[in-house]
């Protein structure tokens, strides 16, 4: 029998009180036709009520698309995933207290997925330990409706003489994944899309709860058409398949047209490198740029963590090392915007979950990472400050495993002006923003934690650089020009440790020139 439908029959088959996994990461690999489909059914009739809403990674443009589309109260009432800064419409719901909402590090979702499959009580890790996730802090309860709720998502254990947490295995009723093309039997292939995300996992989880798996596709091709090596997902996992409207199967939201290059079927000339202008965001990157070794694998965070690939392409040596992306993409040029997860002319496409387990065994060697705040023992925030909750996304285990992290940005928040020339930095006008405050909002990552498993730890921003000891972060560099009492001191909520022997910053990283860097 032929397994197509359309979308308004695949939205009909979510019952109230379900648990619904959606696939995707940001704007690449989702369900968008099947997600407008159920809001539009619920707009319609209030039905289905009461979700638990599952995802590995965040699925959303930041506006409209992606699982904005569920944030209606009433449709959800439980929200379980890494990260909603892309999904204003839950973040809205979660901040009201409307829905339950636990955070959990992106690594762990694209697991447990692995655990429900397999009829695992969970994922037992040391991933989240001595940060919000763990149940001595948090718990990964993102929101008081959380807290009130009652509900213990995570457990801590010791095994073996170590401490692990237990992130507790659950039925997944009901999916909607995305494909390139599915055969009227329910084979499914990737081969257009920009990331192999978890599809497999996420049938799997679904298929062995008993559960209903539902895929969108681009084409619903005849059966055997399908070449083995393209099928990632078989038959016997999927249930429905729905073909898509051409505007609801882009490949990623960054773009509307389908880009070879991105999926890995061709190569492009990646063309002459412009070298960025000077600006604070450079003289980071360049910063970070020291830091780097040949033939290692490397993590850059989205935002001014990125500006070192850029830097690395400039100074002539991006090829010796090898970028990552915790999408699963190795190699290339990655997209930017919501088109994060993404490469123009990637090397290799890991699945989501395989990614992780290089990551959480210690694989990456650099990590360039932003920071929202950070405390005299080196705690980090980046997933909720100022009244909004935006999760950690793969921060969590990108940066308790990488080897060495450095945290790259902007010393203060704010609007700032600076006058950058003649190898001196000159700071016009301050911005008011704090981010080295006394104690963290969140506790995202754990200079204790770092301290005992012996990572290296820095702290990068345009005026001064500092290293995490056992003691608490230590000043151990200043850029040319800058004042330590009054552009350093003055704007931290502490004093931090300073070196017996405080270093100038390198002067070339404040030159218009190339630095003549090599590795």
């Amino acid at each position: 029998m032929s397994k197509v439908i359309s979308a308004k029959e695949a939205a009909a088959l979510v019952k109230d009180g379900s648990t619904l996994g959606v696939g995707g990461f940001v704007g690449s690999g989702v369900p968008e036709e099947l997600l407008i489909a159920l809001k539009e059914r619920f707009l319609e009739s209030k039905s289905p009520r009461d979700l638990t809403l599952f995802h590995t990674a965040a699925v959303g443009d930041g506006k409209t698309r992606g699982c904005n589309h569920l944030g209606h109260e009433g449709l959800v009432k439980k929200l379980y995933c890494a990260h909603i800064g892309l999904e204003p419409e839950l973040n809205k719901l979660t901040v009201g207290n409307k829905i339950s909402t636990f955070m959990v590090p992106q690594g762990v979702t694209s697991h447990l997925l692995r655990a429900i499959a397999g009829g695992k009580v969970g994922v037992l890790t040391h991933v989240g330990l001595k940060t919000f996730a763990d149940p001595r802090l948090e718990g990964c309860r993102a929101n008081e409706a959380a807290r009130a709720s009652g509900e213990d998502i995570v457990e801590l254990h010791t095994l073996c003489g170590k401490e692990q947490l237990l992130y507790k295995s659950f039925p997944i009723n009901i999916c909607f994944i995305k494909a390139s093309y599915g055969d009227t039997n329910g084979n499914l292939s990737l081969v257009e899309e920009g990331t192999h995300g978890d599809q497999l996992e996420m049938a799997a989880a679904v298929h062995n709860s008993g559960g209903i798996v539902i895929a969108q596709v681009n084409k619903i091709v005849a059966p055997g058409s399908l070449p083995a090596q393209e099928v990632k997902v078989h038959s016997v996992m999927v249930d429905y398949v729905v073909e898509g409207k051409a505007e609801n199967n882009v490949q990623f939201f960054l773009f509307p047209e389908y880009r070879k290059e991105c999926a890995g079927s061709v190569r492009i000339p990646a063309g002459a490198i412009a070298a960025e202008p000077l600006t604070v965001r450079k003289i980071i990157g360049r910063r970070g740029a020291f830091e780097l070794k040949p033939n290692t694998l490397v993590n850059l965070g989205i935002g001014i963590p990125d500006s070192v690939a850029g830097v690395a392409g400039e100074e002539g040596f991006a090829d010796k090392i090898t970028l990552s992306i915790e999408s699963g993409i190795l190699g290339g040029v990655p997209l930017p915007g919501v088109g994060i997860g993404g490469s123009t002319n990637p090397v290799a496409m890991y699945k989501h979950p395989d990614i992780f387990d290089v990551y959480d065994g210690g694989g990456i060697d650099l990590s360039c990472l932003g920071a929202a705040q950070i405390d005299p023992m080196g705690n980090v925030n980046v997933s909720k400050f100022g009244g909004r909750v935006v999760g950690p996304g793969g921060f969590v285990n990108i940066s308790q495993n990488a080897k060495k992290v450095c945290f790259c940005g902007t010393f203060t928040a704010g609007k700032a002006e600076y006058d950058i020339k003649d190898g001196k930095l000159t700071i016009v006008k301050d911005a008011d923003g704090i981010k080295f405050v006394k104690e963290v909002e969140q506790v995202s990552f754990s200079g204790d934690y770092a301290i005992q498993s012996g990572q290296a730890i820095l702290f990068i921003t345009e005026r001064a650089v500092f290293a995490l000891t056992p003691k608490g972060i230590m000043l151990t560099e200043i850029a040319p020009g800058v004042d330590l009492e009054k552009h350093i001191l003055a704007k931290m909520e502490f004093k931090p440790l300073i070196a017996d022997k405080l270093k100038t910053m390198d002067p070339r990283i404040f030159k218009e020139e190339r630095m003549g860097l090599s590795l």
